[in-house]
């Protein structure tokens, strides 16, 4: 078997990888669980041009291949004679021996010290294309893992622990006679954690049937824990592919389950988008879970607990569009400097600026205004803000004359809510009204033409041509709404950086919300905003709702979210109450079984 790890191709690698060690630069860092221990080998392929041609090779250069910090071997690229490059990476290849389970593996070079090439009295920070910024040293374009290659391992007589074997294999049976009885143990517990709730005889029919034939299959050729692990392997087959595992049933309507399990689901599956712990499942089999202070304790317990950081990679990737980020690419002869690791520091800064107010449970409203935001080194410099150096990101506090904070000012949402070539202020403006005031605009109309470039010896703005649309009556009764919010963001540019003026001209950033309120840049903006928050803290909720019981919230629903936003506003709408409150709620109570 074998896996194969693809490099994006507009990755620039001159500068380090976070994770990786000191004084490398470039490559990728692979987390990698080795299914068997034993020998496998990793092979390297090394960028190249449309020529065939390995990108950046100007001198002898070193590869270094790592597992979990230590160096397994430095390889050398030596430059060719000649045009044919087909051999380059032909040797960069090596067998190793890894123990069975996750690790780290890396594939990076030494960074030497390079003096600054005067091409330009500034750079590019990116340098991944041949022609107009080309790479300075190679740079790795996949990394392929294969393996195991060993005898032993490839006939499965070696034993190895992993640490979701020793989670699964709770008992092992000693004798014949013990088989049945171990095979009982371990499917008992993957059956209730599988299906979140106590079991009955009749959900062992069919994994015991699988794990016995599986088991006695060969029976005269296999020791007695291959054919117990072939056993188990067989049933948790059937487990996974069982309704009561692949979906969101709920118990709550079966007189002989407490409804409480039914809740446990619902707050694993929003939290952790996994299933309950032991903790949970033990309250709910007490019937206490429900009860209002356990509950909060356990909300809070759960926020806390590392898990939760998938609340930020599910839902906040969802609701900020953060997965929108892989489809964009501007057009780099407008934006030069972009590549992949600005596009992945754009999603980095957002989620580690959604996962600190949840963590320290902050107001909510923090994430419309602050005077903190989260960078590295790559953009920061991007934003024009100095003294931050190196790939991690840190929590940094900035001025305001720095135009950073709060998530309408990322570059991530701003780039989002922009075309290729240039800002939107009716994209940006809709994403405003939908996401954040929870007013979204109506669909528009069919048949309405697309605005055209400006043409003629006269330059047209685009405001102006957005004017020029909205004297379509059809087209003025969304625009009237969407374009005034949009404009009061038109001084960051469709990669989020801070302009004064465009062609030439100042940037004119007036703008309006929907009450009629006035507002210059997104300073006011966001201080108009926050003279409702009440607005934006009910948007966020009805979103969380939706995350939580994966359904839209009905007009039903709404006293229920008015509810969770008063009882927040009790408490300075800290994170950790806004989601108290939705879990008390009778929407989330009920999950799908309420009429």
């Amino acid at each position: 078997m074998g896996e194969t790890i693809r490099v994006p191709g507009d990755r620039t690698q001159e500068e380090h990888v976070e994770g990786l060690p000191l004084g490398t630069r470039g490559g990728v860092l692979v987390p990698y669980t080795f299914p068997r221990s034993g020998e496998y080998e990793i092979r390297v392929r090394l960028v190249r041009d449309r020529d065939e041609l390995v990108e950046g090779l100007l001198e002898t250069h070193h590869l270094d291949l790592l597992l979990d910090d230590d160096l397994l071997q430095r390889l050398t690229i030596e430059r060719p004679r000649g045009r044919d490059h087909t051999q380059v990476d032909a040797h960069l290849r090596l067998r190793f021996h890894a123990t069975a389970g996750p690790h780290r593996l890396g594939v990076t070079f030494p960074q030497k010290t390079m003096a600054l090439i005067e091409t330009k009295r500034q750079p590019f920070d990116a340098r991944f294309n041949q022609h107009r910024h080309p790479r300075q040293a190679p740079a790795v374009q996949e990394v392929s893992i294969v393996g195991p290659l060993d005898d032993a391992a490839l006939a499965g007589t070696e034993t190895f622990e992993t640490p979701s074997r020793r989670r699964i294999f709770i008992a092992r049976p000693q004798t014949a006679e013990q088989l049945d009885d171990a095979a009982r143990q371990v499917i008992g517990r993957l059956l209730r954690r599988a299906y979140r709730r106590p079991v009955s005889e009749a959900d062992f029919r069919e994994p015991l049937r699988f794990f016995a034939d599986a088991a006695a299959d060969r029976a005269g050729t296999r020791s007695l824990q291959q054919r117990f692990e072939a056993g188990i392997e067989a049933a948790l087959t059937a487990i996974l592919v069982n309704p009561h595992f692949l979906f969101h049933l709920e118990w709550s309507s079966h007189a002989d389950l407490s409804p409480d399990f039914a809740l446990a689901s619902r707050l694993a599956f929003f939290l952790w988008s996994g299933l309950p712990d032991d903790t949970l499942w033990e309250l709910a089999l007490q019937d206490r879970l429900s009860d209002p202070v356990i509950l909060r304790a356990q909300v809070q317990r759960m926020l806390e607990d590392p898990r939760s950081e998938r609340l930020v990679e599910n839902f906040a990737d969802q609701w900020l569009y953060l997965r929108n980020l892989e489809t964009m690419t501007p057009d780099l002869r407008a934006f030069p400097d972009f590549d992949d690791n600005l596009r992945d520091a754009f999603r980095r800064e957002t989620q580690h600026y959604f996962a600190h107010v949840m963590r320290a449970d902050r107001s909510v409203l923090e994430l419309l205004h602050s005077d903190y935001t989260f960078l590295n080194q790559r953009l920061a410099k991007h934003y024009e803000i100095p003294h931050v150096y190196g790939s991690h990101f840190r929590k940094v506090t900035v001025d305001p004359d720095q135009h950073r904070g709060g998530l309408l000012r990322h570059g991530s949402l701003l780039m989002v809510t922009s075309y290729a070539t240039r800002t939107s202020p009716t994209i940006r403006g809709n994403w405003v009204l939908e996401n954040i005031l929870g007013t979204p605009p109506p669909p528009p109309p069919p048949d309405v033409p697309a605005i055209q470039p400006a043409g003629g010896a006269v330059p047209v703005s685009f405001r102006e041509q957005l004017a020029q649309h909205r004297a379509n009556a059809a087209c003025a009764s969304c625009h009237d709404l969407i374009d005034p919010v949009g404009f009061s963001l038109d001084r960051f540019d469709a990669l989020g950086r801070w302009r004064t003026r465009i062609d030439g001209e100042r940037v004119d950033a007036r703008g309006r919300l929907p009450d009629g309120t006035v507002v210059e840049g997104v300073a006011e903006l966001e201080a108009g905003l926050l003279q409702r928050p009440e607005m934006f803290v009910q948007t966020m909720a009805e979103k969380l709702l939706t995350f939580a019981l994966g359904r839209h919230v009905e007009p039903r629903d709404m006293p229920a979210v008015r509810q969770i936003v008063r009882s927040a506003r009790e408490h300075d709408y800290r994170f950790s109450e806004l989601v108290v409150a939705l879990a008390a709620s009778r929407p989330f109570q009920a999950g799908s079984s309420e009429e």
